[in-house]
């Protein structure tokens, strides 16, 4: 459809911004887009795995999204994802979404039944037939969604005028480089996994969306700017310093974005509450793994940045 270069580049995935008593928080999530848009970065990807989506209801994900919106259009390129485990829901969320003048729209698979593709392809160009006028990104991952995107359903989904992207988030690189090839023209593939954005960009993914960016934004733009830059060393030595980050936010019992929230308190002074049960909050010695999470950023960006 329309040109591809706003989605090239760093697009972090959005948090879920709560407040104290656990529910949606405008304010917040207002002062979120402002943090992103300050920080430089291309543009946000909303409601997906890192805004616990499917623990909301679409009411909440409507709110996010409103919210965003009212801070970051025409200053952040928006990817809205919409998709909820029935095809219904996830229309009205494609129609709210186009309505508020996002500029994609993205969808996981359905998930629990194993469905076969036609059917999956039915469920993305139906959310895609509720947005007529707003790109469709196809998100690949596998490990959690329980179905991986095939070069079948992909062709399939190719005939889907909207289609201009998939989001892969499984772990082969070469994924990335067969779903670029597939989509030739006018087609673009987004790296998932934050630990080889390096690889993913090598590989032909031309922008990057990830769950881990919101706490480190000012890394990934420099890992980004150093492969624009055929500067492959430099690069993967902050992918090295990157990845350990990651670890230690992943090291707690706590869920990893509550982790990175945590983080985001410490480093930016930015309060944007916990994550919803069933995921888990932190417990006082996840508190301490935050604060050396928080110090490795900041000890990585005054190195690299």
């Amino acid at each position: 459809m329309g040109n591809l270069e706003k989605y090239k580049g760093v697009i972090p995935a959005f948090y879920a911004c709560y407040e104290d008593n656990g529910d949606i928080s405008p304010e917040r999530t207002r002062a979120l887009t402002q943090y992103f848009i300050d920080k430089g970065v291309k543009g946000v990807y909303v409601c997906g795995s890192s805004g616990e989506c499917i623990y909301q209801s679409v009411e909440d994900r409507k709110l996010t999204l409103e919210n965003v919106m009212a801070v970051a259009k025409g200053k952040l390129t928006v990817i809205a994802h919409v998709a909820c485990n029935n095809t219904k829901d996830s229309m009205e969320l494609a129609r709210h979404a186009e309505s508020l003048g996002v500029d994609a729209i993205a969808s996981i698979p359905p998930i629990y039944f194993r469905l076969p593709e036609y059917s999956i392809a039915a469920y993305w160009n139906a959310i895609s037939s509720a947005a007529p006028n707003t790109d469709f990104v196809i998100y690949n991952i596998p490990q959690l969604a329980g179905t991986a995107l095939t070069m079948s359903l992909l062709a399939e989904m190719k005939k889907n005028p909207r289609v201009i992207a998939v989001k892969n988030s499984s772990m082969p690189v070469q994924d990335i480089q067969m779903f670029k090839a597939a989509g030739q023209d006018n087609f673009m593939v987004f790296n998932g996994p934050d630990e080889q954005f390096i690889s993913g960009r090598i590989m032909g993914a031309e922008g990057g969306i990830g769950g881990t960016y919101g706490a480190m934004p000012a890394l990934i733009l420099k890992m980004d700017e150093l492969v624009r830059a055929a500067k492959m060393e430099e690069a993967r030595e902050v992918q090295y310093a990157v990845n350990e980050i990651i670890y230690k936010l992943c090291s707690g019992r706590g869920n990893m974005y509550a982790m990175i929230k945590e983080v985001l308190r410490i480093n930016e002074g930015l309060d944007i509450g916990s994550v919803r049960e069933p995921l888990t909050g932190l417990n006082e010695n996840d508190k301490e793994i935050a604060k050396e999470a928080a110090r490795m950023i900041q000890d990585a960006i005054a190195k690299y940045c």
